[in-house]
């Protein structure tokens, strides 16, 4: 059986530029768990490049207070929370959160983009090591205050889906900046 034949005009447009490696048709479950997982944050990567460092910032959509910014800082701390703190265990602070304020990482956005995005990218770093070092997908992780276990495979999925969550958001956010759209 053939594909059908669709005109290249009713495809989504791919996104220019980036350094997306598209991840694996074929493989093991943490290869491929891992690989998609790398997409997104290259997707996230590419959705902010090129955007000037003030137009991070903007709040694209009201009354909506996303902003590129704003995402890069949430999924920094989502990745040293998740991986970090309650898979590793590691003895970190929280990044972009106090009690008082448990929406610093979207509300609060004083202070330089580039340095936001180096924080992210070193987070993902961090995370890419836990995952590398574990043994295997069944690894277990535990919830600091309830004791919840959860596996290296919960994980990794939990974390595609909220990488493909905000993604869907710094599309839209791209898209108002400066009308650059793309899969």
């Amino acid at each position: 059986m053939t594909e059908p034949a669709v005109p290249a005009e009713n495809l989504s447009p791919r996104w220019a530029g980036g350094r997306r490696t598209e991840p694996p048709r074929t493989g093991d479950e943490r290869a491929t768990l891992t690989a998609f997982l790398d997409w997104h944050r290259a997707t996230l990567e590419a959705k902010c490049a090129g955007v000037a460092p003030e137009r991070l910032s903007e709040f694209g959509v009201p009354p909506s207070g996303l902003s590129l910014h704003g995402i890069v800082r949430h999924l920094a701390a989502a990745e040293r929370w998740w991986f970090r703190i309650q898979f590793a265990g590691e003895d970190v602070p929280m990044l972009y959160y106090t009690d008082d304020d448990p929406d610093q990482d979207f509300t609060d956005l004083g202070g330089d983009t580039g340095e936001a995005l180096a924080v992210w990218r070193a987070e993902c770093a961090r995370s890419r090591e836990i995952v590398a070092a574990a043994p295997g997908l069944d690894t277990r992780g535990a919830r600091p205050r309830s004791g919840e276990p959860f596996t290296l495979r919960w994980l990794l999925v939990h974390l595609i889906a909220e990488y493909a969550r905000h993604n869907g958001h710094a599309d839209l956010l791209r898209e108002r900046i400066d009308g650059t759209v793309g899969a």
